[in-house]
């Protein structure tokens, strides 16, 4: 019990503080934040994290095949679920496929696993984040376009951190040093904005967001077990792997839909249940992970 405090705590109080400011006038400039979260902390993160920490080739490719299999998995049962239910798949599909694995994810694995778990989510987490910006904005936007994914320095610092792996390449000490408190700030700056979020979205209409909140969880869940199972995942890579895919509906669903305007009103109020959802779960979420890690070792 005190070890789930000690891991929802601290999510709990920067989220709400995230919340406060939204609801308060100081005025938090979310897209500023967001863009230096993006463009700056992240890629610092992902590359001193995966530099510094030794991270093998073996653990980066297990990672990324889990990441990308829980994703093909969610997104396959995902388009059937909307196809099923004559639902608008550029509007739907994105939020039941693409989970919020950076802003929620990457601290709960922080939090729960240590180091361990911040070795193996951000492997994890840069599979998503490259899929959010390519498959997810195809989804989106209708077209399949590279452009928007060619424009995100988290593809180039991954190139950086695979040549820096594969080549045994020493990383200057200021590097390091540099790309560490850059990255520092990612983990409660993206809580502030998850935050932030829960704040000034609204819940347009009850009973998609609902759906979708459910969906998302549900397919998050289903993913993860078939592939821990598949894939024989073990330890620490198991438990991460299931608090990464079970995670809720990722923010920048709700900017691609009102980038290329579909039904982003409905995808706002999907993002705001399905995290609040994930919230209440978070319990078991976590009772889940650490069962994988003790049982499947």
């Amino acid at each position: 019990m005190l070890h789930l405090l000690n891991i929802l705590g601290p999510i709990s109080i920067i989220t709400f503080i995230g919340y406060a400011m939204g609801k308060s006038t100081l005025g938090l400039h979310s897209r500023t934040l967001s863009s230096i979260v993006i463009l700056v902390a992240t890629p610092a993160l992902i590359f001193h994290t995966l530099t510094s920490m030794h991270v093998s080739s073996g653990s980066l490719e297990i990672m990324a095949l889990a990441a990308a299999g829980c994703m093909a998995i969610a997104g396959l049962l995902g388009f059937l679920l909307v196809w099923a239910t004559g639902g608008s798949v550029s509007g739907y599909l994105p939020g039941l496929m693409l989970p919020n694995s950076g802003n929620m994810g990457l601290p709960l694995a922080i939090l729960t696993f240590g180091d361990e778990g911040m070795k193996l989510g951000a492997s994890y987490f840069f599979v998503v984040a490259v899929i959010q910006h390519s498959v997810g904005v195809s989804i989106a936007s209708g077209t399949v376009s590279l452009t928007h994914l060619l424009r995100q320095p988290l593809i180039y610092s991954i190139f950086l951190v695979l040549a820096v792996t594969i080549l045994e390449l020493p990383v200057p000490q200021v590097v390091l040093k540099t790309t560490e408190m850059l990255g520092g700030m990612m983990v409660p700056a993206m809580l502030i904005l998850l935050g932030n979020s829960l704040a000034t979205l609204k819940v347009a209409d009850l009973k998609p967001a609902i759906a979708i909140a459910v969906g998302r969880l549900g397919l998050g869940v289903v993913s993860a077990l078939v592939v821990i199972y598949a894939l024989d995942l073990t330890g620490t890579v198991a438990g991460v792997t299931f608090i990464l895919a079970t995670m809720p509906t990722a923010i920048v669903t709700y900017v691609f839909a009102e980038q290329y305007h579909r039904n982003s009103n409905q995808v706002a109020g999907a993002v705001v249940v399905s995290t609040v959802l994930t919230f209440v779960c978070l319990p078991a979420l976590i009772w889940a992970a650490l069962w994988f890690t003790k049982h499947t070792v």
